[in-house]
Order: C-alpha cells, then sequence, then structure tokens
C-alpha cells in the first residue's frame, strides 16, 4: 500500500519536457504520474510521439492549440482553461501558446514517465521555439 503524499505546485519549474515547454514535476502513484506543463506567450512547443505512455491534459490558464495525429486522422483543438484533451499512445502532438498569452495545464501520464528517450520527436505544423536537443 503507497503512503498518502501530499504537495504544494513548485514556484519554479523542475524541468524541461522533451518538447522543451516548462515542466513542475507533481506527484504519482503505480499507474500513473502527473505534472504542470507551461508555454509562455507566442511559445511553440517541438512535435513529439510517446513511446510507452498516454495523457490526459486539463488546461488551467491561458489559450493556445493543441494539434494531434493518429495515421490519416488529425485536428487542431483550442486550449482555453476548462479544456480537456487525451494522447493516446501513438498520437503525434504539438502544442502552442497564443501569441498574447502563456498556456498551462496539468497532464496525467499513464504509466508514469519512464525518462529519457520516451518522447521521439516528429514533424509537427508549426515551427518550434525550441531547438534539436
Amino acid at each position: 500500500m503507497s503512503e498518502f503524499a501530499t504537495q504544494q505546485l513548485p514556484a519554479e519549474r523542475t524541468g524541461v519536457a522533451p518538447d522543451g515547454s516548462d515542466v513542475r514535476v507533481l506527484l504519482g502513484l503505480a499507474g500513473g504520474g502527473m505534472a504542470h506543463f507551461e508555454l509562455a506567450a507566442g511559445q511553440v512547443a517541438r512535435a513529439v510521439v510517446h513511446r510507452t505512455v498516454e495523457e490526459v491534459w486539463f488546461v488551467l490558464s491561458g489559450r493556445g492549440e493543441m494539434w494531434r495525429r493518429q495515421g490519416a486522422r488529425e485536428e487542431t483543438v483550442v486550449l482555453e482553461p476548462g479544456v480537456c484533451v487525451t494522447i493516446p499512445l501513438g498520437t503525434h502532438f504539438q502544442f502552442r501558446a497564443s501569441p498574447s498569452e502563456g498556456v498551462a495545464a496539468v497532464a496525467v501520464t499513464m504509466p508514469p514517465w519512464p525518462g529519457p528517450g520516451e518522447a521521439v520527436f516528429v514533424e509537427g505544423p508549426w515551427p518550434a521555439s525550441f531547438p534539436a536537443s
């Protein structure tokens, strides 16, 4: 049985996601983990696909867009407070903040994020703000 855990959102980022967005790592359990992602106004994350994890995102603040593609099916949705999106396994995705305001979301990763090598860079619809690493 797991211990109880409680955490406040860290004031500063705890890392940078492979896509270039700021990350504040939150809590997790055996089946999944949670993190807070943020892009500043005008920033565009790198497009990625995950090898082994799925995600569910819930937008907390700001405005932006998320592009998702599975095979021939693709769509772009508006990200604004209250919007929840899924990123099923094998989905290519990219998100960006609006030119005038950043966007912040919490995401649950199932299973927990395994570490480096999980995200694979793919071609997305928008030029990324972050250089290839």
